[in-house]
């Protein structure tokens, strides 16, 4: 894989203030760590930094640049970056020294290639994982693995023991999880049938508001028909008396 490089200076821990000083600079702290090397506080470039790490490719290669023999020459990978929490701007980031002689465990991102059988079927892909955990030496890590559905029927799945990985990857799994998968598509038609039975039938709300008005009408002519008789008995009851 490719190895790119990252100038680094090591830097004061004291006074605190000191690390505001460094993000004015452009700079950023950062730890330099590893099982053969003692923490080592350093000082990398921001820009630097988020140039070399992209989102496809976190566990690249990196190699340090310094004028300081201690750091000059050595091999790391990002294990965390912190940033701000609204900028997103770098704030700190740890750095992992590496032997390239002994194999390390990494996370690499998957890249689905091809169109899959299903799909072109009306079913839709549905990526189960975005990336997989390897083991390699360090010089092998790649920046994706690739899998290729083009095989897919709808229903169909692939686990990870039936990924193809290149090279000396080992890939690290207890149990046989599941990668990739074509949906049906009734899994999107669903919401839409859902709505067309909620709608109501054609004609019906017609005829339910024309129903109202009738029984209203009707209502108001047994009363109208009530108040006219009991009109009648009084007049004829005031006749009798006079």
């Amino acid at each position: 894989m490719e190895t790119v490089e990252l100038a680094a200076e090591i830097r004061e821990t004291r006074p605190k203030s000191r690390r505001s000083g460094l993000r004015r600079e452009g700079r950023i702290p950062a730890i330099l760590y590893g099982p053969k090397t003692t923490a080592t506080a350093i000082a990398i470039s921001g820009a630097e930094l988020r140039s070399r790490v992209s989102a496809s490719a976190r566990q690249r290669l990196i190699r340090l640049k310094s004028s300081s023999p201690e750091l000059n020459d050595r091999h790391v990978i990002v294990k965390e970056i912190q940033r701000a929490p609204v900028s997103g701007n770098f704030v700190h980031a740890d750095l992992y020294e590496v032997d390239l002689a002994q194999p390390l465990r990494v996370s690499v991102p998957l890249r689905f290639t091809g169109k899959a059988h299903g799909v072109a079927e009306g079913g839709i892909l549905g990526p189960l994982v975005r990336e997989v955990e390897v083991e390699c030496l360090p010089l092998e890590i790649p920046d994706v693995v690739e899998v290729d559905v083009s095989a897919l029927d709808i229903h169909d799945v692939i686990h990870i023991s039936a990924m193809t990985f290149p090279g000396n990857l080992k890939p690290i799994f207890d149990t046989d999880y599941p990668v990739v998968t074509v949906l049906p598509p009734t899994v999107a038609e669903a919401p839409v049938a859902a709505a067309a039975e909620a709608a109501p039938v054609e004609g019906a709300e017609a005829a339910e508001g024309a129903a109202a008005p009738a029984a209203g009408a009707e209502a108001g002519a047994k009363e109208g028909s009530k108040g006219g008789a009991k009109e009648a008995a009084a007049e004829k009851g005031g006749g009798k008396k006079g």
